[in-house]
């Protein structure tokens, strides 16, 4: 078993808060394992709860939907809703009335909460009687974080759950942590893929994952696409982690590339369902001097780096963008909102003014990351190597002209150990970054 620790502990945190807690994320991250054994075991174990006084339900579980049956024999258990095909609310509300008692505190441990009717109501309806403590699941393309936010009222607490951290793979492989490091490069953190018995085994799973459940997923909810154009877009996008993009970009390209005609408007939705799913993140631009956001273009990055390289069928594998994505996710991981950072510096041109003075110009110069929780910003540069003077001053560039004196690090894939360079930057290998939680404060 994975660890799920932090996790774990944010769902102990929230514990009696008076709010639905909302496990989301993307499809096979685990949000199941972690709400009905980690924390279901905790409850047990732990905490003592009575087993009686834990009531589990899976609306995706024909088990567990067979379970109301029994209630009022001249209404459907499922009933249909436009596409989807929801689990009646009365009866569900029946089972649970049957399974409690006015006068005991419970936990309800709901998966799948999409798939029931009047979902929201039905969730208030437990909150007002005062007695249960509440925890759902929800699928990324039905509960959106947006709705999470709206739909019930301030009464909704989002736990968003990501892919395995390096960190969490550790805890369940037994490799070598370069070896293993070298595995999450390629397989990511989906855990059914971890799981899988050798290298075949892996690609094939994470390949029928992006096909069978995203892919899938999203065809169901928008009928009306051009199927074969989702797929291209989302592969382009794919080979375009980590670079700057916006949907006329990826108009072009697929015009002078693949010789295919698709309006930017399209790849707009195309990248606003992507997002919906939790299979990539939009990460806006920041001018760190100027203090504000820039628009367009923007960059994206993946939700699980496995779950991009399957989009691929594992074919182009460039570690440069991959350890900058899987950076990305570590420090969400950790809590941090992160944006790329825009430095602009001036540089000398080879034009000169009348009084033969050497014309400046103004040059954008890119941070990768710009990281910021509570009071905290860091400064962040990946780098798969630092081997020469001139790959040594592209890398520096931008984070020398911050004139702040918050935390600027270099992360480098193939360091020794951690240092402090002449200009006071902390450089450190990836493997340290991601095998130790406080180490930006290092």
């Amino acid at each position: 078993m994975f660890s799920r620790d932090l996790y774990l502990k944010r769902l102990i945190e929230k514990q009696n808060n008076g709010l639905v807690k909302i496990i989301t994320g993307i499809r096979r991250c685990g949000k199941s394992f972690l709400l009905n054994n980690i924390f279901y075991n905790y409850l047990v174990n732990e905490k003592h709860i009575n087993p009686n006084n834990i009531i589990k339900f899976a609306f995706d579980n024909e088990e567990d939907i067979l379970k109301l049956d029994k209630y009022d024999k001249n209404r459907k258990t499922l009933k249909k809703l436009g596409r989807q095909v929801l689990i009646d609310s009365q009866k569900f509300l029946t089972f649970i009335h049957e399974q409690s008692k006015d006068n005991d505190h419970y936990y309800l441990l709901l998966d799948e909460i999409q798939n029931l009717e009047n979902f929201v109501r039905v969730l208030n309806s437990f909150i007002y009687k005062g007695n249960f403590d509440i925890y759902v699941t929800g699928s990324n393309s039905n509960l959106l974080s947006s709705e999470v936010d709206t739909e019930f009222g301030g009464r909704g607490d989002r736990i968003h759950l990501l892919p395995l951290s390096f960190l969490e793979y550790l805890s369940n492989v037994d490799l070598d942590k370069r070896d293993a490091l070298d595995q999450y490069i390629r397989y990511g953190g989906i855990p059914l893929v971890q799981l899988q018995i050798n290298d075949d085994e892996k690609t094939q799973q994470a390949i029928s994952i992006v096909k069978e459940t995203y892919l899938k997923d999203l065809k169901l909810k928008h009928q009306r696409l051009n199927q074969n154009r989702l797929d291209e877009t989302l592969s382009v996008i794919a080979s375009m982690i980590s670079t700057q993009i916006n949907p006329t970009k990826i108009e072009n390209t697929f015009k002078s590339v693949y010789h295919i005609n698709i309006t930017n408007d399209t790849i707009a939705d195309y990248i606003n369902w992507f997002e919906e799913a939790y299979l990539i993140n939009k990460v806006h631009r920041y001018d760190v001097k100027g203090r504000k956001y820039i628009g367009s273009p923007y960059k994206i990055y993946f939700e699980d780096i496995g779950i991009r390289n399957a989009i691929l069928n594992f074919r182009e594998i460039d570690e440069t963008d991959l350890i900058e994505n899987i950076v990305y996710n570590e420090l969400r991981y950790r809590g941090f909102a992160v944006d790329v950072g825009v430095v602009k510096i001036k540089v000398k041109t080879n034009c000169f003014d009348k009084n033969n003075k050497p014309i400046y110009a103004e040059k954008d110069t890119e941070v990768d990351f710009v990281a910021r929780k509570g009071l905290k910003t860091y400064y962040i540069q990946v780098a798969l190597q630092i081997d020469t003077p001139e790959k040594k001053d592209q890398e520096y560039l931008a984070i020398k002209n911050i004139p702040e004196s918050f935390k600027k690090i270099i992360i480098v894939k193939n360091e020794g150990k951690f240092y402090y360079t002449k200009e006071g930057f902390l450089r450190i290998s990836l493997l340290d970054f991601l095998m130790n939680l406080d180490s930006l404060d290092w």
